[in-house]
């Protein structure tokens, strides 16, 4: 597998977990704690793989590490 195929094969995984968190959702009965805990689960699915895409088109190997990096403060 070389770089490339590397690269697409994360792209449709993180896509793919993140529909699957939607979907989930979905399905699960809704109460005070599903919705917040819910909602919560799939902004933090979305946004790996958001945060994945962005990273693939970095211009350098620091701007790909600080994109898929998570800065505490």
């Amino acid at each position: 597998m070389d770089k490339f195929e590397f690269v697409e094969s994360k792209k449709k995984q993180t896509k793919q977990l993140a529909i699957d968190i939607i979907l989930f959702y979905d399905r699960i009965k809704k109460t005070d704690a599903t919705l917040v805990i819910g909602r919560q689960l799939i902004r933090s699915a979305t946004s790996t793989a958001a945060n994945y895409r962005a990273a693939c088109i970095s211009r350098s190997q620091k701007e790909f590490f600080a994109k898929m990096s998570i800065v505490v403060e």
